[in-house]
Protein backbone atom coordinates (compact mmCIF):
# COMPACT_ATOMS: atom_id res chain seq x y z
CA UNK A 1 0.00 0.00 0.00
CA UNK A 2 2.94 2.36 0.53
CA UNK A 3 3.59 4.21 -2.71
CA UNK A 4 6.19 6.58 -1.34
CA UNK A 5 8.78 5.54 -3.91
CA UNK A 6 6.34 5.36 -6.83
CA UNK A 7 4.85 8.84 -6.85
CA UNK A 8 6.53 11.55 -8.86
CA UNK A 9 4.97 14.79 -7.70
CA UNK A 10 6.64 17.74 -9.43
CA UNK A 11 4.64 20.50 -7.76
CA UNK A 12 2.76 21.16 -4.57
CA UNK A 13 -0.38 19.97 -6.34
CA UNK A 14 -1.33 16.30 -6.53
CA UNK A 15 -1.99 15.41 -10.19
CA UNK A 16 -5.51 14.02 -10.33
CA UNK A 17 -6.57 11.89 -13.29
CA UNK A 18 -10.31 12.33 -13.83
CA UNK A 19 -12.34 10.21 -16.28
CA UNK A 20 -15.73 11.52 -17.37
CA UNK A 21 -17.39 8.07 -17.11
CA UNK A 22 -20.16 7.23 -19.55
CA UNK A 23 -20.32 10.33 -21.78
CA UNK A 24 -24.12 10.05 -22.11
CA UNK A 25 -24.59 10.25 -18.34
CA UNK A 26 -24.06 13.07 -15.86
CA UNK A 27 -20.30 12.43 -15.68
CA UNK A 28 -19.31 15.26 -18.05
CA UNK A 29 -21.50 17.76 -16.19
CA UNK A 30 -20.27 16.89 -12.70
CA UNK A 31 -16.66 16.87 -13.92
CA UNK A 32 -17.09 20.43 -15.23
CA UNK A 33 -18.79 21.53 -12.01
CA UNK A 34 -16.14 19.91 -9.80
CA UNK A 35 -13.22 21.32 -11.78
CA UNK A 36 -14.76 24.79 -11.76
CA UNK A 37 -14.96 24.64 -7.96
CA UNK A 38 -11.56 23.02 -7.35
CA UNK A 39 -9.37 24.16 -10.27
CA UNK A 40 -7.16 26.41 -8.15
CA UNK A 41 -6.57 23.70 -5.55
CA UNK A 42 -5.67 20.64 -7.62
CA UNK A 43 -3.95 19.81 -10.89
CA UNK A 44 -6.41 17.95 -13.12
CA UNK A 45 -6.00 15.74 -16.16
CA UNK A 46 -9.43 15.07 -17.62
CA UNK A 47 -9.75 12.00 -19.84
CA UNK A 48 -12.74 12.03 -22.16
CA UNK A 49 -14.12 13.62 -25.33
CA UNK A 50 -13.85 17.37 -25.81
CA UNK A 51 -16.98 17.30 -27.96
CA UNK A 52 -19.01 15.90 -25.07
CA UNK A 53 -17.57 18.30 -22.53
CA UNK A 54 -18.24 21.22 -24.87
CA UNK A 55 -21.88 20.17 -25.21
CA UNK A 56 -22.21 19.85 -21.43
CA UNK A 57 -20.51 23.23 -20.94
CA UNK A 58 -22.98 24.85 -23.35
CA UNK A 59 -25.95 23.41 -21.46
CA UNK A 60 -24.39 24.63 -18.21
CA UNK A 61 -23.78 28.05 -19.80
CA UNK A 62 -20.03 27.84 -19.19
CA UNK A 63 -18.21 30.16 -21.59
CA UNK A 64 -15.46 28.52 -23.68
CA UNK A 65 -12.81 30.88 -22.30
CA UNK A 66 -13.63 29.64 -18.80
CA UNK A 67 -12.57 26.09 -19.60
CA UNK A 68 -9.01 26.22 -18.20
CA UNK A 69 -7.35 23.32 -19.98
CA UNK A 70 -4.81 22.88 -22.69
CA UNK A 71 -5.68 20.02 -25.05
CA UNK A 72 -3.87 17.14 -26.73
CA UNK A 73 -5.56 14.65 -29.08
CA UNK A 74 -5.12 10.94 -28.48
CA UNK A 75 -2.78 10.46 -31.43
CA UNK A 76 -0.14 12.69 -29.88
CA UNK A 77 -0.55 11.71 -26.23
CA UNK A 78 1.34 8.79 -24.75
CA UNK A 79 2.64 7.62 -28.10
CA UNK A 80 4.93 10.68 -28.23
CA UNK A 81 5.01 11.51 -24.54
CA UNK A 82 2.77 13.97 -22.75
CA UNK A 83 5.08 16.92 -22.41
CA UNK A 84 2.66 19.39 -20.84
CA UNK A 85 0.86 17.08 -18.46
CA UNK A 86 2.41 18.64 -15.36
CA UNK A 87 1.09 22.09 -16.32
CA UNK A 88 -0.49 23.93 -13.41
CA UNK A 89 -3.37 24.69 -15.79
CA UNK A 90 -4.23 21.02 -16.09
CA UNK A 91 -4.89 19.02 -19.22
CA UNK A 92 -7.66 17.55 -21.31
CA UNK A 93 -6.83 14.28 -23.05
CA UNK A 94 -9.34 14.18 -25.90
CA UNK A 95 -9.84 10.62 -27.13
CA UNK A 96 -12.13 11.66 -30.00
CA UNK A 97 -14.42 8.66 -29.62
CA UNK A 98 -17.80 10.16 -30.46
CA UNK A 99 -19.28 11.96 -33.45
CA UNK A 100 -21.44 15.01 -32.92
CA UNK A 101 -24.36 13.96 -35.10
CA UNK A 102 -24.79 10.65 -33.28
CA UNK A 103 -24.26 11.74 -29.70
CA UNK A 104 -27.19 12.36 -27.33
CA UNK A 105 -27.11 12.82 -23.55
CA UNK A 106 -29.22 10.29 -21.69
CA UNK A 107 -29.13 7.59 -24.35
CA UNK A 108 -27.57 4.28 -23.35
CA UNK A 109 -25.53 2.79 -26.20
CA UNK A 110 -22.65 0.49 -27.06
CA UNK A 111 -20.71 3.49 -28.42
CA UNK A 112 -20.75 5.35 -25.11
CA UNK A 113 -20.00 2.15 -23.23
CA UNK A 114 -16.93 1.56 -25.38
CA UNK A 115 -15.86 5.18 -24.91
CA UNK A 116 -16.13 4.99 -21.11
CA UNK A 117 -13.91 1.90 -21.04
CA UNK A 118 -11.46 3.63 -23.39
CA UNK A 119 -11.20 6.55 -20.97
CA UNK A 120 -10.41 4.17 -18.13
CA UNK A 121 -7.74 2.35 -20.14
CA UNK A 122 -6.09 5.65 -21.05
CA UNK A 123 -6.11 6.72 -17.39
CA UNK A 124 -4.37 3.47 -16.43
CA UNK A 125 -1.72 4.16 -19.07
CA UNK A 126 -1.18 7.63 -17.62
CA UNK A 127 -0.75 6.08 -14.17
CA UNK A 128 1.70 3.54 -15.54
CA UNK A 129 3.71 6.35 -17.16
CA UNK A 130 3.58 8.32 -13.87
CA UNK A 131 1.85 11.24 -15.57
CA UNK A 132 -0.82 11.36 -12.88
CA UNK A 133 -0.65 10.49 -9.19
CA UNK A 134 -4.16 9.20 -8.47
CA UNK A 135 -7.37 8.37 -10.31
CA UNK A 136 -10.96 9.51 -9.85
CA UNK A 137 -13.42 7.73 -12.13
CA UNK A 138 -16.75 9.12 -13.29
CA UNK A 139 -19.87 6.91 -13.20
CA UNK A 140 -20.13 4.26 -15.91
CA UNK A 141 -22.93 2.04 -17.18
CA UNK A 142 -22.17 -1.68 -16.89
CA UNK A 143 -25.00 -2.33 -19.33
CA UNK A 144 -23.54 0.00 -21.97
CA UNK A 145 -20.06 -1.51 -21.64
CA UNK A 146 -21.45 -5.01 -21.98
CA UNK A 147 -23.41 -3.87 -25.05
CA UNK A 148 -20.03 -2.91 -26.51
CA UNK A 149 -18.93 -6.53 -26.20
CA UNK A 150 -16.81 -6.31 -23.06
CA UNK A 151 -17.53 -8.48 -20.03
CA UNK A 152 -17.60 -5.86 -17.32
CA UNK A 153 -19.09 -6.13 -13.83
CA UNK A 154 -17.64 -2.96 -12.35
CA UNK A 155 -14.59 -0.74 -11.94
CA UNK A 156 -13.28 -2.74 -8.97
CA UNK A 157 -13.43 -6.07 -10.78
CA UNK A 158 -11.91 -4.59 -13.95
CA UNK A 159 -9.02 -3.06 -12.01
CA UNK A 160 -8.47 -6.33 -10.15
CA UNK A 161 -8.12 -8.14 -13.47
CA UNK A 162 -5.84 -5.50 -15.01
CA UNK A 163 -3.47 -5.45 -12.05
CA UNK A 164 -3.66 -9.12 -11.10
CA UNK A 165 -5.06 -8.29 -7.68
CA UNK A 166 -7.62 -10.81 -6.48
CA UNK A 167 -8.11 -9.23 -3.08
CA UNK A 168 -9.13 -5.64 -3.85
CA UNK A 169 -11.51 -4.13 -1.33
CA UNK A 170 -14.36 -1.75 -2.03
CA UNK A 171 -14.45 0.76 0.82
CA UNK A 172 -17.48 3.05 0.84
CA UNK A 173 -17.22 6.30 2.79
CA UNK A 174 -19.21 9.34 3.78
CA UNK A 175 -18.89 11.87 6.60
CA UNK A 176 -20.29 9.34 9.10
CA UNK A 177 -19.06 5.88 8.09
CA UNK A 178 -16.40 3.76 6.46
CA UNK A 179 -17.57 0.37 5.18
CA UNK A 180 -15.47 -2.38 3.60
CA UNK A 181 -17.50 -4.85 1.52
CA UNK A 182 -16.61 -8.54 1.66
CA UNK A 183 -18.93 -9.36 -1.27
CA UNK A 184 -20.01 -6.79 -3.85
CA UNK A 185 -22.28 -7.03 -6.87
CA UNK A 186 -23.71 -10.50 -6.50
CA UNK A 187 -27.27 -11.74 -5.84
CA UNK A 188 -28.22 -11.91 -2.18
CA UNK A 189 -28.89 -15.65 -2.53
CA UNK A 190 -25.19 -16.17 -3.35
CA UNK A 191 -23.69 -14.19 -0.46
CA UNK A 192 -23.31 -17.08 2.00
CA UNK A 193 -21.80 -19.40 -0.61
CA UNK A 194 -19.20 -16.73 -1.51
CA UNK A 195 -18.36 -15.96 2.11
CA UNK A 196 -15.25 -17.84 3.21
CA UNK A 197 -12.73 -17.51 6.01
CA UNK A 198 -10.04 -16.64 3.48
CA UNK A 199 -11.88 -13.81 1.74
CA UNK A 200 -13.07 -12.38 5.06
CA UNK A 201 -9.51 -12.42 6.44
CA UNK A 202 -8.14 -10.88 3.25
CA UNK A 203 -10.75 -8.12 3.39
CA UNK A 204 -9.95 -7.30 7.01
CA UNK A 205 -6.18 -7.29 6.44
CA UNK A 206 -6.46 -4.98 3.42
CA UNK A 207 -8.83 -2.73 5.34
CA UNK A 208 -6.36 -2.42 8.21
CA UNK A 209 -3.57 -1.53 5.76
CA UNK A 210 -5.78 1.03 4.07
CA UNK A 211 -6.78 2.68 7.34
CA UNK A 212 -3.13 2.91 8.37
CA UNK A 213 -1.58 4.11 5.11
CA UNK A 214 -4.42 6.10 3.57
CA UNK A 215 -6.00 7.58 6.70
CA UNK A 216 -3.02 7.59 9.10
CA UNK A 217 -4.93 5.64 11.77
CA UNK A 218 -2.20 3.96 13.83
CA UNK A 219 -4.38 1.33 15.55
CA UNK A 220 -7.62 0.88 13.60
CA UNK A 221 -10.78 -0.31 15.34
CA UNK A 222 -12.95 -2.58 13.17
CA UNK A 223 -16.31 -4.24 13.68
CA UNK A 224 -17.48 -7.20 11.61
CA UNK A 225 -21.18 -7.48 10.79
CA UNK A 226 -22.98 -10.79 11.12
CA UNK A 227 -24.68 -12.11 8.00
CA UNK A 228 -27.72 -13.52 9.83
CA UNK A 229 -30.27 -11.70 12.00
CA UNK A 230 -29.19 -11.38 15.65
CA UNK A 231 -25.77 -12.79 14.67
CA UNK A 232 -27.59 -16.16 14.31
CA UNK A 233 -28.56 -16.40 18.02
CA UNK A 234 -25.81 -18.98 18.61
CA UNK A 235 -26.70 -21.03 15.58
CA UNK A 236 -30.50 -20.86 15.75
CA UNK A 237 -30.65 -18.65 12.63
CA UNK A 238 -27.86 -19.92 10.38
CA UNK A 239 -24.37 -21.31 10.87
CA UNK A 240 -22.14 -18.81 9.02
CA UNK A 241 -21.15 -16.93 12.17
CA UNK A 242 -20.01 -20.11 13.94
CA UNK A 243 -18.33 -21.81 10.97
CA UNK A 244 -16.82 -18.85 9.09
CA UNK A 245 -16.87 -15.45 10.78
CA UNK A 246 -15.88 -16.30 14.37
CA UNK A 247 -12.94 -18.58 13.42
CA UNK A 248 -11.59 -15.95 11.00
CA UNK A 249 -11.78 -13.19 13.61
CA UNK A 250 -10.10 -15.37 16.27
CA UNK A 251 -7.24 -16.23 13.91
CA UNK A 252 -6.69 -12.57 13.00
CA UNK A 253 -6.73 -11.49 16.64
CA UNK A 254 -3.88 -13.89 17.34
CA UNK A 255 -1.87 -12.55 14.38
CA UNK A 256 -2.58 -8.81 14.58
CA UNK A 257 -1.70 -6.65 17.57
CA UNK A 258 -1.89 -3.26 15.82
CA UNK A 259 -5.68 -3.27 15.33
CA UNK A 260 -8.77 -4.30 17.25
CA UNK A 261 -11.45 -6.46 15.65
CA UNK A 262 -14.89 -6.74 17.22
CA UNK A 263 -17.67 -9.07 16.13
CA UNK A 264 -19.53 -10.59 14.66
CA UNK A 265 -22.24 -8.19 15.77
CA UNK A 266 -25.73 -8.01 14.40
CA UNK A 267 -25.52 -5.47 11.57
CA UNK A 268 -27.97 -3.05 13.19
CA UNK A 269 -25.91 -2.99 16.41
CA UNK A 270 -22.56 -2.74 14.59
CA UNK A 271 -23.71 0.18 12.45
CA UNK A 272 -25.37 1.98 15.37
CA UNK A 273 -22.15 1.72 17.40
CA UNK A 274 -20.06 2.88 14.44
CA UNK A 275 -22.34 5.90 14.08
CA UNK A 276 -21.38 6.86 17.64
CA UNK A 277 -17.69 6.79 16.69
CA UNK A 278 -16.81 3.55 18.44
CA UNK A 279 -15.26 2.01 15.30
CA UNK A 280 -13.12 3.31 12.44
CA UNK A 281 -14.61 0.93 9.89
CA UNK A 282 -17.46 -1.54 9.54
CA UNK A 283 -16.86 -4.81 7.66
CA UNK A 284 -20.09 -5.37 5.71
CA UNK A 285 -20.73 -8.84 4.33
CA UNK A 286 -22.97 -7.81 1.45
CA UNK A 287 -23.75 -4.76 -0.64
CA UNK A 288 -26.87 -3.32 0.98
CA UNK A 289 -25.57 -3.74 4.54
CA UNK A 290 -23.35 -0.78 3.68
CA UNK A 291 -25.28 1.14 1.04
CA UNK A 292 -28.50 1.66 2.97
CA UNK A 293 -26.92 3.42 6.01
CA UNK A 294 -24.51 5.31 3.75
CA UNK A 295 -27.25 6.73 1.58
CA UNK A 296 -29.49 7.50 4.53
CA UNK A 297 -26.75 9.52 6.24
CA UNK A 298 -25.05 11.25 3.31
CA UNK A 299 -26.19 10.30 -0.17
CA UNK A 300 -24.51 13.24 -1.90
CA UNK A 301 -21.21 12.93 -0.02
CA UNK A 302 -20.50 9.25 -0.54
CA UNK A 303 -17.22 8.01 -2.03
CA UNK A 304 -16.03 4.63 -3.29
CA UNK A 305 -12.36 3.96 -2.50
CA UNK A 306 -10.54 0.90 -3.86
CA UNK A 307 -8.03 -0.65 -1.45
CA UNK A 308 -5.15 -2.85 -2.59
CA UNK A 309 -4.14 -1.08 -5.81
CA UNK A 310 -0.67 0.41 -6.42
CA UNK A 311 -2.33 3.86 -6.59
CA UNK A 312 -5.30 5.66 -5.04
CA UNK A 313 -8.60 5.30 -6.93
CA UNK A 314 -11.91 6.83 -5.89
CA UNK A 315 -15.28 7.47 -7.50
CA UNK A 316 -18.59 9.11 -6.60
CA UNK A 317 -21.17 6.92 -4.93
CA UNK A 318 -23.86 7.19 -7.60
CA UNK A 319 -24.57 6.10 -11.15
CA UNK A 320 -24.90 7.71 -14.56
CA UNK A 321 -28.37 9.21 -13.98
CA UNK A 322 -29.28 9.03 -17.67
CA UNK A 323 -32.73 10.40 -16.80
CA UNK A 324 -31.35 13.87 -15.98
CA UNK A 325 -28.24 13.87 -18.19
CA UNK A 326 -29.97 16.06 -20.78
CA UNK A 327 -30.49 18.73 -18.13
CA UNK A 328 -27.06 18.80 -16.45
CA UNK A 329 -27.96 21.69 -14.17
CA UNK A 330 -29.81 19.08 -12.10
CA UNK A 331 -26.66 17.01 -11.62
CA UNK A 332 -25.15 17.23 -8.13
CA UNK A 333 -21.33 17.22 -8.13
CA UNK A 334 -20.87 16.91 -4.37
CA UNK A 335 -20.05 13.20 -4.39
CA UNK A 336 -17.43 13.68 -7.12
CA UNK A 337 -15.95 16.64 -5.27
CA UNK A 338 -15.73 14.49 -2.12
CA UNK A 339 -14.08 11.72 -4.19
CA UNK A 340 -11.47 14.14 -5.54
CA UNK A 341 -10.66 15.55 -2.12
CA UNK A 342 -10.37 12.06 -0.63
CA UNK A 343 -8.10 10.85 -3.45
CA UNK A 344 -5.76 13.78 -2.85
CA UNK A 345 -5.79 13.34 0.92
CA UNK A 346 -5.05 9.60 0.67
CA UNK A 347 -2.27 10.20 -1.85
CA UNK A 348 -0.65 12.77 0.43
CA UNK A 349 -0.91 10.38 3.38
CA UNK A 350 0.83 7.66 1.36
CA UNK A 351 3.70 10.01 0.63
CA UNK A 352 4.12 10.72 4.32
CA UNK A 353 3.88 7.06 5.38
Amino acid sequence: MNLKNNLTLKSSLVRVGLTIGDPAGIGPAIVLKAVKQLKNKFNFTIIGDRLVLAKAAKLLKIEPQNFPFSEIPRSSSLRRGVKSITSEQGLLVDLINLKSKNFVFGKLSAATGKASLDYLDMALELLKEKKIDCLVTGPISKEAINLAGAKFSGHTEYLANRFGCNDLVMMLINDHFKFSLVTRHIPLKDVCSKLTQNNLESNILNTIKGLKYLFSIKKPKLVVCAVNPHASDNGLIGVEEKKIIIPAIKRLRRKIKTATITGPLSADVAIAEAAKGKFDCVIALYHDQALIPLKLTGFDRGVNLTLGLPFVRTSPLHGTAFNIAGNPRLANANSLIAAIKLAVKCTQNQIKA
